[in-house]
């Protein structure tokens, strides 16, 4: 059964977010420390969750660097 998420009241847990950049819980709560990531939401006593619509905005935000020449880094084309 396919399901339609809605993003803008999707939550996810620092689990889930750590998940899907494939980093240790700790590196989620520095990056949102240091002001690198989007603020969660305290939705009560010890549930912190974080807005995946929040999540998708700030990946589309990110810088990407594309790889012009392969033989650069020693692989052949």
């Amino acid at each position: 059964m396919n399901q339609i998420v809605n993003s803008e009241t999707f939550y996810l847990s620092v689990q889930q977010v750590a998940a899907r950049y494939g980093v240790a819980d700790a590196t989620i709560w520095r990056w949102k420390r240091e002001g690198k990531f989007p603020r969660p939401f305290k939705l009560s006593e010890g549930c912190t969750r974080w807005r995946l619509a929040d999540i998708e905005d700030h990946d589309a935000a990110l810088e990407t660097c594309f790889v012009e020449r392969l033989d650069y880094f020693g692989i052949a084309a």
